[in-house]
Parts: C-alpha cells; sequence; structure tokens
C-alpha cells in the first residue's frame, strides 16, 4: 500500500480538480489499482478522457465523474468508496475556502492512514483539519501532504 509516498501498490486514488489527468494517470502509472478522476469543466473532461484513451486506461481501473469535487465526495460517501491517496489541484484562487468545504466531506471517504496531497499558492494554502505531515514551497507553489490517522470512524 502507501509507504511514506514512496510506493503505491494497490492504492485507490482520487484525483479531485484533475484537469488533464497527469496526477492520478502518475499514480495509476506508479502501480495504484484504481484512480477516479473529478472535473467540473468540460473542456477539461474532454482533454481528461483523450488522455486516459490514448494510455488504453478504462473501467475498472479508472473512472471520470463530472461535477463539483464536493458533489463528487457525496458520491462517493453513498457508494461506499474509501480512498488511499487523494490529490487536491484546485484553482488557486479558491484553495483557502476549499479546505474548510472539502475537509469534512474528504474525512467520510478517506481510509485510515490515507494521504492527501494538496497543491495551491503559497499565500492561499489548504488548510485541512488532518495532522500535517509534511510540506515543501516551490516558488509561489506550496505543497502540503496530510494523513489521516488510524482512529475509527
Amino acid at each position: 500500500m502507501l509507504t511514506a509516498l514512496g510506493g503505491i501498490d494497490a492504492a485507490r486514488v482520487l484525483d479531485l480538480f484533475a484537469g488533464s489527468g497527469a496526477l492520478g494517470i502518475e499514480a495509476v502509472s506508479r502501480g495504484a489499482a484504481t484512480a477516479t478522476f473529478v472535473e467540473l469543466d468540460e473542456a477539461a473532461g474532454r482533454v481528461l478522457r483523450t488522455n486516459l484513451a490514448a494510455l488504453g486506461l478504462a473501467a475498472p481501473v479508472v473512472r471520470v465523474r463530472g461535477g463539483d469535487a464536493l458533489d463528487a465526495l457525496g458520491r462517493a460517501v453513498v457508494d461506499g468508496d474509501q480512498f488511499d491517496l487523494v490529490l487536491l489541484d484546485p484553482p488557486y484562487a479558491d484553495a483557502d475556502a476549499l479546505g474548510r468545504r472539502l475537509g469534512p466531506a474528504l474525512d467520510r471517504v478517506l481510509e485510515a492512514g490515507a494521504w492527501v496531497v494538496c497543491e495551491s499558492d503559497r499565500r492561499s494554502p489548504i488548510e485541512l483539519d488532518l495532522p500535517l505531515e509534511r510540506e515543501r514551497r516551490y516558488g509561489d507553489t506550496l505543497i502540503r501532504i496530510y494523513r489521516r490517522g488510524d482512529r475509527s470512524r
């Protein structure tokens, strides 16, 4: 499974704000069992589907959900989906407000010990109510890595 983000064999990945799908596709290429991509923008969703098709990636390994991230998390709860790794790369302008809204919804779909990797502008970071494992800054970009504890739901 996940080991300090070194290996992701058999991980169930959720790529929120997927865009072209680069992050989730990389996870699958590194051994993730499944990747669920969520993208609101229709044009980006078409690019995502084209990229998946070009790589021969299809169900049941990958699935694409259009629409809002919060709606997708709600559907995941209803479907009983659990994830070991969540990738968050929202529009930078939305990052600060999104953390407060996404946190409670994310908690319901995170497996014990799951990782959440967030990219944002360093001036407007994504704040989640999860233990912060590490943080890296690259110019104006901030990467935060959170980890859900092993507590029971």
